[in-house]
């Protein structure tokens, strides 16, 4: 069986990037300003997976169709488009049954996935180490094992792209039987790995442990890298990081563990979550969570609720760990919401009020930064110690002083 996590550009024969178009439903449950801000995600995605957006549809339906998700008459419409601009794949916000997706690529004759399978490409695409090559492969093959028929046939797809990173093209016999015995096999692995994980973070002694969380692509790893003055990858795409990273960071003499974790991201694949929580143990076993945040993101309020969902369904019940809200890239959010006919006591109110509000809101549990600029920097760190050193005195109440 091919590697599932082949890491290939997504490329056409001819070399270019290959042309993609964008499909979103308005809908009782999502309405359109919501579907406009999903569709911009989707395309940062595609583009992330290395894919050009030519172009975007949307359609306002009580609900999905059951057999082609968008009406018939957006289907011809999608269908003359990509034939005569030449589309290579049509990537659907939401996710698609297997029923839908034969139906579609049998109708629009090119590529169709949906947002799932769009993220579990990238993954595939940035995995790195062992375990994390395991986890997107584990999760691959929880999501292909329904859709086997439709996607394994015969030498049918021998096309390279996104969708394409995953098993390949397998002979007609990789069946439900081999899906299912691969899975197992990598569960065992990963087990194993999580075993070797575990001893390592208990080989870590008695420091605190704190977990920069928050959604992808806000600055966390900027943020590990201005902290711990290593070299962390960093790059402006969705899903950077994806393997846990821990240095050992000292500010005023107050040593402690400092963790990036996997961004987070709306509709994120269940089969993700339950993969990566091994990987997430990091932040299950924290002392305290940074909660980044990117202030200049329109929606930024919809992106912290995102991460506290998610926070909520891989911590235990009842783990109230303390949470410290690090608002960045001020600089971003500036340039983004202050023309330069705006005078700057307008500015300097408009920047108090918002800091005002997320203060109030979080009880003072918040800094406001940019990690790439530095600014504000110094009182970040001075917090942070404050933060650090109040939770070796919870630990080791009895010591008059701990390094």
């Amino acid at each position: 069986m091919k590697d599932l996590v082949q890491q290939s550009i997504t490329k056409r024969n001819d070399g270019q990037l290959e042309r993609a178009v964008l499909v979103g439903l308005v809908t009782p449950k999502q309405t359109e300003d919501q579907l406009d801000e999903y569709l911009d995600e989707l395309a940062f995605l595609a583009k992330t997976a290395g894919a050009e957006v030519h172009k975007v549809y949307k359609q306002k339906l009580p609900h999905p169709n059951s057999r082609t998700f968008v009406g018939k008459g957006k289907l011809e419409e999608i269908r003359e488009y990509a034939e005569v601009k030449e589309i290579d794949i049509v990537i659907f916000d939401d996710d698609l049954s297997p029923k839908q997706q034969a139906i579609l690529e049998e109708e629009l004759k090119c590529k169709v996935v949906d947002r799932s399978f769009l993220i579990l490409d990238i993954f595939a695409s940035r995995a790195r180490t062992a375990q994390a090559k395991a986890q997107v492969e584990l999760a691959q093959m929880q999501y292909l094992l329904p859709r086997l028929k439709g996607l394994w046939t015969h030498l049918e797809r021998q096309r390279g792209g996104i969708g394409m990173r995953g098993p390949g093209e397998q002979e007609i016999e990789t069946d439900r039987r081999i899906v299912n015995y691969r899975i197992s096999l990598l569960k065992e692995q990963l087990k194993k790995i999580d075993r070797q994980q575990q001893t390592m973070r208990k080989r870590r002694g008695e420091l605190i442990r704190v977990a920069l969380v928050g959604y992808t692509n806000v600055g966390k790893s900027t943020i590990m890298n201005l902290l711990s003055k290593s070299e962390v990858f960093a790059e402006d795409k969705l899903f950077a990081t994806l393997d846990t990273t821990v240095r050992k960071v000292v500010l005023n003499r107050m040593p402690f563990l400092l963790s990036d974790t996997v961004g987070f991201i709306r509709k994120l694949p269940h089969s993700l979550i339950e993969s990566f929580k091994s990987t997430l143990d990091e932040v299950r076993e924290a002392d305290v969570l940074l909660h980044v945040v990117d202030i200049s993101h329109a929606h930024f309020e919809d992106q912290v609720a995102v991460v506290d969902r998610t926070l909520k369904e891989i911590l235990p019940e009842g783990d109230r760990k303390p949470v410290y809200m690090v608002f960045n890239k001020m600089d971003a959010y500036r340039a983004s919401y202050f023309d330069e006919f705006l005078e700057q006591e307008v500015k300097t109110e408009i920047e108090e009020e918002l800091i005002k509000k997320w203060e109030t809101r979080t009880e003072g549990k918040c800094v406001f930064i940019s990690a790439l600029e530095k600014e504000n920097v110094n009182r970040f760190r001075e917090i942070l110690t404050e933060v650090v050193s109040d939770q070796y005195q919870v630990r080791y109440p009895y010591k008059t002083h701990f390094f």
